[in-house]
């Protein structure tokens, strides 16, 4: 059985041109904070640790959420205010640690 036609370069382009039109800016801000949000608190791992990246994380945070503010429901911007506290009171522990270890 042969294998199907594999699509050409023009077809790949009008492809990823038509998913870009679906694509809401909204939609990739909730994603990109999803993924900041995880790797901050990778980087306050014990296994992972870099306080460096962790405090970009959180800045990372702190500036994109006023920015969906009014984008996204309330809910989804109050869950992430929650998980900026909290990585903020994981990072003030880790650097407690840090310091302990000096």
């Amino acid at each position: 059985m042969a294998d199907p036609p594999q699509p050409s370069d023009e077809e790949l382009v009008q492809q990823l041109e038509a998913e870009l039109q679906k694509l809401k800016v909204s939609d990739l801000l909730v994603q990109t904070l999803y993924t900041v949000s995880s790797l901050g608190y990778r980087r306050l791992s014990d296994e992972h640790r870099d306080l460096e990246q962790a405090r970009l994380a959180i800045e990372a945070l702190r500036a994109l959420l006023p920015v969906l503010e009014g984008s996204v429901g309330e809910e989804l911007v109050r869950d992430f205010k929650q998980v900026t506290a909290n990585l903020q009171l994981a990072y003030a522990d880790a650097s407690k640690v840090g310091d302990q270890a000096d």
